[in-house]
C-alpha cells in the first residue's frame, strides 16, 4: 500500500522545517530542478501551469538538486533569487535534497516506491542519451536527470512518473493534470 507524501517532513527555501499536510486536498507536481541546465527553462512553463491552474487547487513544488553534473551549486539563498529574478518563480521552493544513492531525501524515497519508472516521450532517446554519456542511473528507479516530474493527488498518493524531458505543457502531461484536478 502506498504511502501518502503529505505527512514528510521538508525543509522550505527559506529554511522553516515543515510538512506536505498544508498543500492537503491540492493537486501538486513535485520537480527536482536546477539552475544550470538545459533543461532550465522548464521553469517557464511550470510557472505558466501553476498560474493557470492554482485556482482549480493545483500546485508546482520546487526541490533543488546538485546530484547531476552540479548544476545546482548555489545555496537556498541563491538559487531563490535566481529563480525569481530570471523566470519569475511563485511557486513554493524547498532547500536543495538529494534524490538518488544513500541521501535520498525520504520525500523521493516515497515517491519512487510509489512510481518506480517515469512516463517518456515516444521515441525522446533521453535515457539513450544518457547512457551513451556515462551518466546512467544507478539503479532502474532511480531519478534520471533534474526535473523529472511526479503528479501527486489531493490524497497525497503518488498517481504518475514523468521523464525529464516531458515537459510540464506537454499534452500527456497536461491531461494527466485535468484528470486529477477533476478528482
Amino acid at each position: 500500500m502506498q504511502d501518502s507524501i503529505l505527512t514528510t517532513v521538508v525543509k522550505d527555501i527559506d529554511g522553516e522545517v515543515t510538512t506536505l499536510e498544508k498543500y492537503a486536498g491540492n493537486v501538486l507536481l513535485i520537480v527536482n530542478v536546477s539552475s544550470k541546465c538545459g533543461l532550465t527553462p522548464q521553469y517557464e512553463q511550470l510557472e505558466n501551469i501553476q498560474k493557470a491552474w492554482a485556482d482549480r487547487g493545483f500546485v508546482v513544488l520546487g526541490f533543488p538538486c546538485n546530484q547531476f553534473l552540479e548544476q545546482e551549486p548555489g545555496s537556498d539563498e541563491e538559487i531563490k533569487t535566481y529563480c525569481t529574478t530570471t523566470w519569475g518563480v511563485t511557486f513554493p521552493m524547498f532547500s536543495k535534497i538529494e534524490v538518488n544513492g544513500e541521501g535520498r531525501h525520504p520525500l523521493y524515497q516515497k515517491l519512487i516506491a510509489a512510481a518506480p519508472t517515469a512516463v517518456a516521450p515516444e521515441e525522446s532517446g533521453f535515457y539513450a542519451r544518457m547512457v551513451s554519456k556515462g551518466r546512467a542511473p544507478l539503479y532502474p528507479d532511480d531519478i534520471l536527470w533534474n526535473f523529472e516530474k511526479f503528479l501527486v493527488g489531493r490524497d497525497g498518493l503518488v498517481i504518475q512518473r514523468f521523464s525529464p524531458d516531458m515537459t510540464p505543457e506537454d499534452p500527456i502531461v497536461m491531461e494527466s493534470i485535468k484528470l486529477a484536478l477533476a478528482k
